[in-house]
């Protein structure tokens, strides 16, 4: 009987103790958290929303005669752009425009969008790299956070480990213990009752969390302390990126993710190659284009133009099946193919991030992937929304209304445990976690001091 009364003493510690964690982390993260969730679920219609804001510059009436050459689509676009061509995208379908990028003489780098039939050039927009348009550009920004440079970054990615970590919390305080015959798979009252909230929130979080797990693990690769040390680990273990690919031919200084818009993830540091040579003639784009086509690249491919002597052409395209995503490097003067990789050559972990990103994107599957990203979407919206909801609801007037810490002194071992494992796997996460709990400690004492 006094081992079972203990064991429910220490279960009620951890269960009031992870209580108050989740619901610090819930209410300090839930601002980022719907900004995550609202840009993501923009960035999901990418190309849907582009093609409505610049329909004029993306779609082209389809024709049954050939397309121009390249090189007659790019003098068209120098012609009415003048600058420096940095890079050639080809049509991706027999309705889209070629689009040529130009670096200007004010230094601003623009897409000039050409008709590839009649060579007519339809409009110019600045260069929003894989995003596709400048609005579009600005959402991913905002997404990451990246306008508010790296310590905004650095909160992100710990806002993505801690929503890991607030889906297992929240599954543990979830969890019926035979104790209730509502609120466990349905809602209960309506939305003036305080159970209609708590309930509300329980449920929409158990269907929605694998989503956010999900979500949060695709988005870490990409984060810039946890994804270097995922990125080492998966190279460490031979998961990574195979070895052997440059061995055969010097190398640049320069990162591969510097060069195209978006380079796969496992490789996106990687220098990129240099030519055999370091002067002569260029290859023609025409032929380079020929080369690219008959290595069977998908279409919508882009090349990237070299922007010095010993530079190389790079070719990518990342289309909506994952499995044709491709990086084609090729000798500036000879136009010999130097490095040719698709996902089949990255390690494991490499193929995963790539799968786990196209889904992330919702570009993997097509308009299900997206919609059902989309739902998920909202409704952790809801879920934050009915947590701050709940916890207004329930909080004393003039009180911050946060759970109790639980009696004495002792910290629960289970709670030092998962505080320990959450903040070694997730090491912002960590970082906050001491924080907070240097907090904990002198809210303690004041409060010891004043029962003194």
């Amino acid at each position: 009987m006094t081992q079972t009364l203990q064991g429910g003493a220490i279960g009620s510690a951890l269960y009031r103790a992870l209580w108050r964690w989740h619901f610090f982390a819930g209410l300090i993260c839930a601002p980022i958290v719907i900004l995550l969730c609202v840009t993501g679920a923009l960035y999901l219609f990418k190309d849907e929303i582009n093609d409505g804001l610049h329909r004029d510059l993306r779609r082209v009436a389809p024709q049954a005669t050939e397309r121009l050459a390249p090189s007659a689509l790019v003098a068209r676009a120098l012609e009415a752009h003048p600058g420096t061509l940095k890079g050639y995208g080809a049509p991706a379908a027999p309705d889209r425009p070629a689009e040529v990028k130009i670096l200007g003489a004010d230094g601003m780098k623009d897409v000039v969008y050409v008709d590839p039939y009649s060579g007519r050039v339809l409009g110019s927009l600045w260069d929003g790299g894989f995003a596709g348009s400048p609005t579009m550009y600005v959402v991913r920004k905002l997404h990451s956070l990246q306008y508010a440079g790296w310590f905004a970054e650095r909160i992100v990615e710990g806002v993505a480990g801690w929503m890991v970590l607030m889906t297992a919390s929240g599954l543990y305080l979830w969890w019926p213990r035979g104790q209730q015959k509502g609120g466990v798979v349905t809602v209960r009252g309506g939305p003036g009752k305080r159970v209609f909230w708590r309930d509300l929130h329980a449920v929409t979080g158990l269907f929605v969390s694998v989503f956010i797990v999900f979500l949060a693990m695709t988005g870490l690769p990409w984060s810039g302390y946890w994804g270097k040390q995922f990125y080492a680990a998966a190279y460490a273990v031979g998961m990574g990126m195979p070895d052997g690919y440059w061995d055969k031919y010097p190398v640049s200084t320069v990162p591969l993710k510097d060069t195209i818009d978006r380079a796969p993830w496992i490789v996106e540091n990687q220098p990129v190659p240099l030519s055999t040579a370091a002067a002569g003639v260029p290859a023609k784009l025409d032929d380079v284009v020929r080369t690219v086509e008959a290595l069977g690249m998908a279409p919508g491919y882009a090349i990237a133009i070299p922007g010095k002597p010993d530079g190389v052409f790079t070719a990518s395209v990342y289309p909506d099946d994952v499995s044709l995503e491709r990086v084609v490097h090729l000798d500036q003067y000879s136009g010999t193919v130097l490095f040719d990789m698709q996902l089949k050559d990255l390690g494991l972990f490499g193929r995963l991030a790539e799968w786990g990103v196209g889904i992330h994107m919702g570009q993997a599957f097509g308009l299900a992937n997206q919609l059902v990203l989309l739902a998920a979407l909202v409704a952790m919206v809801g879920l934050t929304v009915s947590g701050v909801v709940m916890w207004w609801k329930r909080r004393p007037a003039g009180s911050l209304g946060a759970p109790r810490l639980p009696a004495g002194r002792t910290v629960p071992k289970g709670l030092i445990l998962i505080a320990v494992a959450g903040g070694l796997f997730f090491p912002m996460v960590g970082i906050s976690m001491l924080a907070f709990a240097a907090i904990e400690l002198a809210g303690y004492g004041t409060r010891a001091l004043r029962t003194a």
